[in-house]
């Protein structure tokens, strides 16, 4: 099987007629095998105007076909050229091309002239063009001497080149000795006739190599010409030397360095005529002078300029119009213009057309007896004279043929035979050229012949066109049709498009389009057919395109592109870099769909494609790569406008790296007072490269650019030159001014001193000036230097001066300084505050009060007074003990201050003084005062011992912070049954000098929880909490020691197995099931429950929920995490409870030891709702315990 990708071609639409196909003679279309006999066509010839190297040989082509095989015969300038004749000359075989061999011996001059070559053979004569051969030419300039030329600043300048004729023309440019090309510009250019122009001089164009070069490309040979030299002088330099021995006629020009109107170098004059040729490129050229230089502007009177055809160079001086045609020609008209005027000149165009083909003759292949015609058109302007020849000779000198009829540019067939076979030329010249063209006529009888090659595979890709071939030749010309499958009707035109040439052409190939198709050809002497075979294959698909990437100098980058084929295809996958090869560079790497660039540089910054191809089609996608970068530095720093106290700096930006530049940073160094320190001055906008500088008198600037983009800043310019500014008096004076005493008899005037940038010139000095505030002494000065510090000497204490302090140079002095307000040095004071007295609040806080000082004797800044206060005997105990003094002080005028943090029932004393810069003055007179009482802390430790039965014994210590005189103990304590649910609580009162007690008739086995705290007069102190557990003695178990682990203090006594237990449990059943039959019977009659009951009823205020500070009880919960739990109660091992272990807190139940029991003889509660941590105090029930709930506390 073969495969075979499809070309486009070109298609025509047609009328929908049967597919049978009446092909008009269109004979191009066909072409006539080799095995067939027809007549000579010239396939391969020379240029007419035909430039040789007259270092090579000479090789003149000329080639053709046809059968039999044609002869060929030269002519030279009109004559028959004998080949044989001359030895240098040889015809190649099987060809009539000439090779004339002049490199060992002979001149390419002896063989210039006009040639024509002829094809022929029995059927017709086919000739060439004429061919002109010319041999190139680079002569050299003729030698001349050149003398300097010598210009003033401003004048205009044309330095011509005159380059010597040569063959073909020579390209010009201006290069120095050293072959690089001389810079131009708007001001300096190089004209379409080679010369240089400049528009005005400046010093910078003085030099003496300004060489004029011809290069001859045909050769490969350039030509110099003799360097000419060019001096500038400006205005001051032409006084000088026209005084010393020159004259005003002596200098190039006469005009003087002044700005004027433009005026055209070249074209001169106000109009002018170009002419040219069809299809060539118009260029127009205007160069003006001028100062300043102008600029050139072009318009088309009565028309527009081409927008695709037209194109500016030479800054646009030269309008170029590309393919020019007769709707080009017009006027066109440039202006040169610049600020003082402008001047026009108009070109008029006429465009001229050598001839050119509207309709060619075309071979004719015509079966006997047939009509044809030979249509040769063509135009120009001048309009084309039209001429006809016959195998080479005009036609009117031609043998009669009578089926050929002459039409002016037609001739007409009719009836054809064998013998009207012949080659036919067309000539069509004016002035400017000339067209020929051959076409033969050729008489045969043949049966159809299919040319393409049998059973072709074509492969298409779906949606694209398909061309399916089926070249054929026969004669008379044959009809086609196209079937499709083996038996498979006329395909009509309604779908497919039918070529002359035989090509069936499917516009949109669909998947149902596969198959095979078979072509049919037929005329009267026969029939032939072909078959092809037609597949659709997907298309190939970029599913995943690369993005365009932004992506700083020095990074990495990848670009993904996913492809998505046909799976009976083949894909490759190829990256290029701006539609080139990736660089030959480890840098760059392909990894399955990723193209990776890492250390990205400028030269990265392209557009990457990926180009996926299959055998069938091929489909790309781009994505840019921008690389960025911080700016370069600007460069060129120039300092413009040099005055006293600002100067204008310009510079040029370095390049912006992909990203513009948003602001220029100004910096500048004061190599005068701070060399090698660089301060900022100033922020431009980017668009700027100007700036006007605010500068100070006496510094030596310079300066220097920093460029700023999104990616960061660039690295500093160069630095400018330097610009020393001229002295001046100082513009400000110093500045935090103070005057402040540091002993009693002198005031310390202190100031910020003006850097050297603010000197403003040499010799800066202070003049320090003081006096008395409220006195009338003159002020007293004196001028001090390199100093920040001056101390007056000899002052009266405290007193208020008046101090300035003013800068001077060796050029003046600064403007009159601020005055500010200083005292000399400050005293301790002399007076204690007076009229003091105490009030106490509470226990712990008193407030003091007492008449401020005068304000002459506190001799200084008043900052506040300070109170003295320390503890001196503890009432309880009636011993005195010394404590450490405490201090408070308050800022400010105050009279009067708080003192926290007391202990209560304390004796104290305290004083007060005044306080300024120097220090404290003397104390007041001491003042007693004390404390009143207030709660205790908790005990020291509680301690159960010696459990028994039905007692236990409670040890403790008093508090150590007792706040006052005890007067009684408090001790409460409630039963704990076995689900923790807190049974009555029993309230005692101990004396106070008691520190033991036993507890009797107590339940034996229970668990009791008691709370213990201390009062005073003043209250009830905090709560310790503990734990303990009365024996048993049936049980043979020991209690648990005292300091036992907490968990152990919880083991509970197993007495399921105890008779009375068993007796006694049957009984609360028993109880049980009677309450519950009151319960129900109550309940059916509108009753309440005994627990609604108390519910409704009032509260006993012995169990009333109480705030913590009131030392009454809360929920009853773990020790450790305060939380409510009925999971039993922990214990410390040495039965203690510190202060800080005694915030336990418990649930108080609502109702008291009339609770109600559930069915399985538990206890039912109510909780009060509140959370407390400390028993009831005082006003508890101090009954005992209930039966019921002395049973519920049972484990």
């Amino acid at each position: 099987m073969r495969l075979k990708i499809m070309p486009l071609k070109k298609s025509f639409s047609v009328h929908r007629v049967p597919l049978i196909l009446f092909l008009c003679q269109v004979m191009s279309a066909l072409e006539v095998p080799l095995d067939l006999v027809q007549p000579p066509t010239i396939t391969r010839q020379s240029p007419k105007d035909y430039i040789i190297d007259p270092r090579e040989n000479i090789e003149i082509q000329c080639e053709a076909k046809g059968k039999p095989p044609p002869s060929f015969s030269w002519t030279r300038n009109g004559t028959h050229f004998d080949i044989d004749k001359d030895p240098l000359v040889k015809m190649l075989p099987n060809s009539g091309t000439l090779v004339i061999s002049i490199t060992i011996e002979g001149k390419a001059e002896s063989y210039e002239g006009v040639y024509q070559c002829t094809a022929r053979n029995e059927r017709g004569a086919a000739i060439s063009n004429n061919i002109v051969i010319r041999p190139s030419r680079s002569p050299l300039w003729t030698k001349e001497k050149l003398e300097q030329i010598t210009i003033l600043k401003g004048q205009s300048l044309v330095l011509p080149c005159r380059p010597p004729l040569g063959l073909p023309p020579p390209i010009i440019f201006w290069m120095d000795n050293s072959f690089q090309r001389l810079p131009q510009s708007e001001r300096v250019s190089q004209g379409l006739n080679g010369d240089l122009y400049f528009s005005n001089v400046l010093p910078e164009d003085t030099r003496e190599d300004y060489v004029c070069y011809a290069r001859f490309n045909h050769t490969q040979t350039i030509q110099q010409k003799q360097p000419i030299s060019v001096k500038v002088h400006s205005m001051d330099e032409l006084n000088d030397t026209i005084t010393a021995n020159l004259s005003d006629s002596e200098f190039y020009g006469a005009k003087s360095y002044i700005e004027r109107p433009p005026k055209l170098l070249t074209p001169e004059g106000r109009t002018s005529h170009k002419e040219e040729l069809r299809e060539n490129v118009l260029s127009l050229e205007c160069i003006a002078e001028g100062l300043p230089t102008p600029s050139i502007n072009w318009t088309k009177e009565d028309g527009e300029l081409p927008i695709n055809r037209t194109s500016y160079t030479n800054f646009r001086k030269t309008l170029n119009i590309n393919h020019v045609s007769e709707a080009d020609s017009g006027k066109y008209k440039c202006t040169a213009r610049n600020p003082l005027g402008f001047v026009e000149h108009t070109i008029s165009v006429t465009v001229k057309a050598a001839p050119y083909w509207i309709t060619a003759p075309k071979n004719l292949v015509l079966s006997p007896g047939e009509d044809g015609t030979l249509i040769c058109r063509a135009n120009g302007n001048p309009k084309p004279k039209i001429s006809w020849l016959t195998n080479g000779v005009p036609i009117e000198m031609a043998p009669d043929d009578p089926s050929r009829k002459i039409d002016g540019d037609t001739i007409l067939f009719s009836d054809v035979q064998e013998s009207s076979s012949a080659v036919y030329q067309c000539n069509a010249s004016n002035e400017y050229g000339y067209l020929l063209a051959n076409a033969f006529v050729n008489v045969l009888a043949e049966p159809p012949r299919i040319l393409t090659e049998a059973n072709l595979h074509y492969q298409v890709i779906t949606d694209r066109p398909a061309m399916l071939d089926c070249a054929f030749f026969g004669s008379p010309i044959p009809t086609i049709k196209w079937f499709k499958g083996t038996k498979g009707s006329v395909l009509q035109e309604n779908t497919y498009i039918f070529h002359d040439n035989g090509t069936l052409e499917i516009p949109v190939a669909q998947k149902d389009s596969a198959g095979t198709y078979t072509c049919v050809v037929r005329n009267k002497l026969g029939m032939a057919k072909n078959d092809v075979h037609l597949e659709i294959k997907e298309p190939t698909r970029i599913i995943k395109h690369p993005e365009y990437k932004v992506v700083q100098r020095g990074g990495k980058v990848s670009f993904e592109c996913k492809v998505k084929h046909d799976p009976t295809l083949i894909a490759t996958l190829t990256w290029l870099k701006d539609n080139g090869e990736l660089p030959n560079d480890g840098r760059f790497s392909i990894d399955n769909d990723h193209l990776v660039i890492m250390n990205i540089s400028d030269e990265d910054d392209a557009t990457y494609t990926c180009v996926a191809n299959t055998s069938l089609d091929i489909v790309s996608a781009s994505a840019v790569l921008r690389v960025v970068d911080r700016p370069n530095p600007p460069f060129d720093l120039e300092l413009t406008s040099l005055l006293e106290r600002s100067v204008q700096l310009s510079w040029i930006p370095g390049d912006e790296n992909n990203s513009p530049i948003t602001d220029f940073i100004i910096e500048y160094e004061d190599s005068l007072h701070e060399p090698g320190i660089w301060h900022h001055h100033s922020d431009v906008p980017g668009t700027q490269t100007t700036a006007e500088l605010k500068l100070s008198p006496y510094v030596k600037y310079s300066f220097r650019v920093i460029a700023v983009n999104s990616i960061g800043r660039s690295l500093p310019s160069e630095v400018s030159e330097y610009y020393m500014t001229k002295a001046a008096e100082p513009e400000e004076n110093p500045t935090a001014v103070e005057g402040i005493g540091s002993e009693p008899d002198n005031l310390v005037i202190t100031w910020q001193p003006l850097k050297g940038f603010d000197s403003n010139g040499p010799g800066l000095q202070y003049k320090v000036s003081w006096r008395q505030k409220d006195g009338d002494d003159e002020w007293t000065s004196v001028v001090v230097a390199n100093v920040s510090k001056y101390i007056v000497s000899g002052t009266p204490t405290f007193v208020p001066y008046l101090v300035k302090v003013q800068a001077l140079n060796d050029v003046g002095f600064a403007p009159e300084p601020v005055i500010i307000i200083g005292h000399s040095g400050e005293d301790l004071p002399m007076v204690a505050p007076s009229n003091v007295h105490v009030n106490v609040v509470n226990s712990t806080l008193a407030e003091v009060h007492w008449e401020p000082v005068p304000p002459k004797s506190i001799r200084g800044h008043l900052k506040g007074y300070r109170i003295y206060y320390w503890k001196v005997k503890n009432s309880s105990k009636r011993n005195k003990r010394h404590v450490e003094k405490k201090i408070l002080t308050f800022n400010g005028n105050k009279t009067h201050g708080m003192l926290p943090g007391l202990e209560p029932f304390s004796h104290y004393m305290l004083n007060v003084r005044v306080v300024n810069g120097k220090g404290e003055g003397p104390a007041s007179v001491d003042q007693v005062f004390n404390t009143p009482e207030g709660v205790p802390s908790a005990p020291l430790f509680l301690k159960i011992v010696n459990p028994t039965l039905d007692s236990l014994t409670l040890e403790w210590d008093p508090p150590s912070h007792p706040n006052g005189i005890l007067t009684a103990y408090t001790l409460k304590f409630q039963p704990i049954n076995s689900t923790h649910e807190l049974g009555p609580l029993v309230d005692i009162k101990i004396p106070a000098n008691m520190t033991s007690l036993i507890l009797r008739n107590l339940s034996y086995s229970t668990r009791y929880k008691f709370y213990f705290y201390a009062q005073t007069s003043a209250g009830s102190g905090s709560q310790i909490t503990e734990e303990a557990v009365t024996t048993v003695d049936e049980a043979g178990v020991h209690p648990p020691a005292v300091g036992a682990d907490k968990a152990m203090a919880s083991r509970q006594v197993d007495i399921a197995t105890q008779g009375w237990f068993i007796g006694l449990m049957c009984a609360v059943a028993l109880l049980i099931l009677i309450l519950l039959i009151v319960c129900f019977i109550r309940r059916n009659k509108g009753g309440k429950y005994p627990v609604k009951e108390k519910e409704d009823a009032h509260a006993d205020p012995e169990i009333q929920p109480m705030k913590e500070d009131d030392g009454t009880f809360g929920e009853y919960s773990d020790a450790e995490d305060h939380k409510p739990s009925k999971k039993g109660s922990r214990t410390p091992s040495d039965r203690t409870v510190k202060k800080e272990d005694s915030d336990d807190s418990l649930v108080d139940y609502g109702e008291g030891v009339n609770g109600q029991f559930n069915e399985d003889g538990s206890f039912i509660g109510q909780y009060s709702g509140k959370k407390e941590k400390e028993p009831a105090e005082g006003n508890e029930s101090s009954e005992a315990p209930s039966p019921v709930n002395a049973m519920n506390s049972f484990v």
